[in-house]
């Protein structure tokens, strides 16, 4: 990704950002009336598990991921999820759904005593584990990327899908670095 020097200006008034490579995702709605954008969620995903680099998780957000291709798949056969963002393991930057829509990557969450986080949030999903540390070249777009959305939405805070759904969620992980990320985004 090469957001140098974030401004919110990269994001259109429909909530994509011209510097990430755009799949459109049929997986997602309108945000509730008036709600704004307060909150960023941070997950881990990979498809199947542990195997990175492959196009599952592109199919599996648009809809297009062969269910009988691998036998974890069948597990997941039919969910329809989404995420604002994915960030590949080599910092590669896919944008799924615009800032402005409600993507699904929240599910049953709560924060702040307020329930349906996807309402209110922007999903970003780093292909990962739960197992093994991020790469540095994610860390390198995920900074800029936070910094630039919080310049463009009145993000009151960034945490980790086990932050909204704790015992039902367990990433981004143990291995995700937030202290970086906070030293980086500030």
């Amino acid at each position: 990704m090469s957001i140098s020097m974030p401004h919110s200006d990269l994001i259109d008034a429909s909530g994509w950002l011209s510097t990430a490579r755009q799949l459109s995702s049929p997986n997602c709605d309108p945000r509730p009336e008036g709600m704004a954008i307060e909150l960023i969620v941070i997950h881990n995903i990979s498809l199947p598990p542990g195997v990175f680099d492959g196009d599952a998780v592109i199919d599996l957000f648009t809809n297009q991921l062969d269910w009988d291709a691998h036998p974890y798949f069948q597990g997941i056969r039919g969910l329809k999820v989404s995420a604002h963002f994915f960030i590949r393991r080599d910092g590669t930057l896919i944008q799924f759904v615009p800032c402005t829509l409600r993507a699904w990557h929240a599910g049953a969450s709560n924060w702040q005593e307020r329930d349906c986080c996807n309402d209110f949030s922007i999903g970003i999903e780093l292909e990962g584990t739960d197992d093994l540390p991020f790469t540095e070249a994610q860390y390198a777009t995920l900074a800029p990327l936070v910094h630039l959305l919080k310049q463009a939405y009145p993000i009151r805070a960034v945490v980790g899908h086990s932050d909204i759904a704790p015992g039902r969620k367990t990433d981004p992980g143990p291995h995700f670095a937030w202290r970086r990320l906070d030293e980086n985004i500030a």
